[in-house]
């Protein structure tokens, strides 16, 4: 799908991180942008930045886990614009999990699954019958992770599971949406091949009263910068890939109709080839032992 002035793109979890990013990209090319986010603070600020260079934005506080402010999105943006033709379900939390996995709190996985798995089926639920209706051409970009697409990470399992969730949810809305043989495409993004600079560390400012946790947070990282700190403080450089970076492998992805949105990494490469031999030779998972869990 080539991405053309006048087209619109909708983007959650889009004041800040990966979500700005993709927003301001698509504003290059021409596009129309609305976003999405809980913050409306920083919603509001994103929007007046797109805004000053001539971009058309429109800008709507939602919680993605909640079926009816994503329905009432949906509306908004087709009466705003009158079509939609990006959806970046983007939207995502760190759930905080902490310790062994029959020691979490539930509400870490009723958040996390709200928002990162949940979200995304309501942008598609939302979104994707008008985008197939329309007969024009569209795309789906649902935003995973390495942690739970490519190799689980045992020690952020909560926040694994459901991004491995959502790479089944996209191969499966990518062999409905052929079966439709609809206009539309699909892709799953897996953002890096580093570290980012998002607010993902901070997903507690913005957690509801009622996936509150029952006890206190145990970690002393509060932020991904006390992280970043503790790291190179015990001699060991930290990489991050900017956030713009991801902006143009999901452009240029999109104008492919390309489905893995994967950057090119060594790293990455090896920890897939390990998780499908093991499944090829019905082998146990050895390449889990190198992580340290304590």
């Amino acid at each position: 799908m080539e991405l053309r002035q006048g087209q619109v793109a909708v983007v959650t979890g889009a004041a800040s991180g990966i979500g700005l990013a993709l927003a301001r990209r698509f504003a290059a090319d021409g596009l129309k942008v609305v976003l999405a986010d809980v913050e409306e603070a920083a919603l509001e600020k994103a929007a007046e930045g797109l805004r000053a260079d001539g971009t058309q934005v429109l800008a709507r506080v939602v919680d993605v886990g909640e079926r009816a402010e994503v329905l009432a999105l949906a509306d908004a943006a087709y009466d705003a614009f009158g079509a939609v033709h990006v959806l970046c379900n983007n939207a995502g939390v760190g759930s905080g999990a902490e310790g062994r996995m029959w020691e979490h709190d539930p509400n870490d996985w009723k958040w996390a699954f709200a928002v990162n798995v949940w979200g995304v089926f309501h942008g598609i639920q939302a979104f994707a019958p008008r985008m197939i209706a329309s007969g024009a051409p569209g795309h789906v970009v649902n935003t995973s992770s390495g942690d739970g697409g490519i190799a689980p990470l045992p020690t952020a399992s909560v926040y694994a599971v459901t991004k491995a969730a959502v790479v089944t949810l996209t191969e499966s809305l990518y062999a409905h949406l052929r079966a439709e043989h609809a206009r539309v495409g699909a892709s799953v993004l897996f953002p890096g091949p580093h570290m980012l600079r998002t607010g993902l560390w901070e997903s507690h400012r913005n957690r509801p009263e009622k996936y509150a946790k029952s006890r206190p947070r145990k970690t002393p990282y509060r932020s991904l910068g006390q992280w970043e700190a503790a790291m190179r403080d015990a001699g060991q450089e930290v990489a991050f890939t900017p956030v713009e970076d991801v902006a143009d492998l999901v452009a240029d992805g999109i104008a492919a109709d390309r489905f893995w949105l994967l950057p090119e990494s060594e790293h990455s490469d090896r920890q897939i080839r390990a998780r499908s031999r093991s499944m090829l030779e019905r082998a146990n998972p050895s390449y889990l032992e190198s992580f340290i869990l304590d």
